[in-house]
């Protein structure tokens, strides 16, 4: 895919030039003067070495630059018990993506336990196209620590959307087989439609999961499996906790597609913060803007809600009623960044 993708990128750039000359060579012959083909050809190959260096770079370096980002997520709804509770968000790992690099990941890794959070939650695509991925990484995930744990969901790669030549029954059983390795062999909480109670004192958090649910047109295949309203009702929790005899509590709810909260999150919830993942931010940024923002409303960062519904980019929550975290990933689809570096996100809550 991203060798076709490169031809065809290399040919439109050579080819342009070329129509420019053929059109203004037209002209010229009318007017009985001569157009020389020589400074479009150079033009044409220009662009394709300029293309091919920034690609090669794209590929060898700009994919494994990391960055760490600190935000601070001030709300009243916040419980004093949690004030300075530390979250690393991270998302779309596509293991495959490190086949070649693992030493990043084992860096990644270690950068995240370096910020000794409280809690890591991963929002979605663990693999690329199924489980068989991530075995030669299982000692380098189990590394990962916090003090209550890893919150994870499944993305729409997870689900082995594209692995092509499988059935609806095998694509299920890998499923099965990444929910089986996430839950037993690494030992994290992933919430298929879930939701988990992390108590202190007498307040708690409220980890809302869901599975994959794209809610606009992407120009590529996905799916909707999550159920909100099951994650809801479903709340694991320690061994005689009652949620109903605590008062002071927040909910945070971890899906994959950010298009999950414009669609069904603000107008049928009252859930304060969502993380998510999914764009990758296109993994490509033109002139500052993002390439994701061609497609999604929603497309990296902090969103809000105000009390008049209307939705604002912030960096920083401003008086928000529901806010809305985007990390632009750590692995790749196609295996290139620019201006994107793979994004580990350190949420701090802090009441107002």
């Amino acid at each position: 895919m991203f060798t076709s993708f490169l031809i065809f990128c290399i040919v439109v750039l050579f080819l342009c030039p070329t129509l420019v000359w053929l059109l203004c060579w037209i002209v010229a012959r009318l007017c009985h003067h001569a157009m020389p083909y020589a400074p479009f050809a150079y033009t044409g190959l220009a662009l394709v070495l300029l293309f091919m260096g920034t690609m090669l770079y794209g590929y060898w370096f700009g994919r494994f630059q990391l960055r760490v980002q600190p935000t601070t997520y001030t709300s009243p709804q916040v419980p004093a018990a949690f004030n300075g509770y530390k979250i690393v968000h991270i998302s779309d790992l596509h293991l495959s993506s490190f086949a070649d690099n693992p030493a990043f990941l084992q860096r990644v890794i270690d950068t995240i336990n370096a910020q000794q959070p409280d809690l890591i939650c991963f929002t979605g695509d663990f693999v690329g196209f199924g489980v068989e991925e991530a075995i030669p990484f299982t000692d380098m995930l189990r590394q990962l620590h916090a003090k209550d744990g890893i919150m994870s969901v499944l993305g729409n790669h997870d689900f082995a959307l594209y692995h092509h030549g499988l059935t609806d029954e095998q694509k299920e059983e890998k499923v099965n087989q990444l929910t089986a390795y996430q839950r037993d062999t690494l030992g994290w909480q992933l919430l298929r439609n879930q939701s988990y109670i992390i108590s202190r004192d007498s307040a708690y958090l409220q980890i809302i999961g869901v599975d994959n649910t794209s809610c606009q047109g992407q120009g590529f295949q996905t799916i909707s499996r999550g159920d909100l309203n099951a994650a809801l009702q479903f709340r694991g929790r320690p061994t005689g906790y009652s949620l109903e005899a605590k008062g002071d509590g927040m909910q945070i709810l971890l899906t994959h597609d950010p298009s999950h909260w414009r669609a069904e999150v603000v107008p049928t919830t009252d859930i304060p913060l969502t993380l998510s993942g999914h764009t990758h931010a296109g993994q490509v940024r033109l002139f500052g803007y993002p390439l994701s923002s061609l497609m999604f409303t929603e497309s990296e960062g902090w969103y809000h809600t105000t009390l008049n519904n209307a939705t604002q980019h912030y960096t920083t929550p401003h008086h928000a009623t529901q806010s809305l975290y985007i990390n632009t990933g750590i692995g790749c689809t196609l295996p290139v960044r620019l201006g994107v570096p793979a994004e580990i996100t350190v949420v701090t809550l802090q009441q107002r």
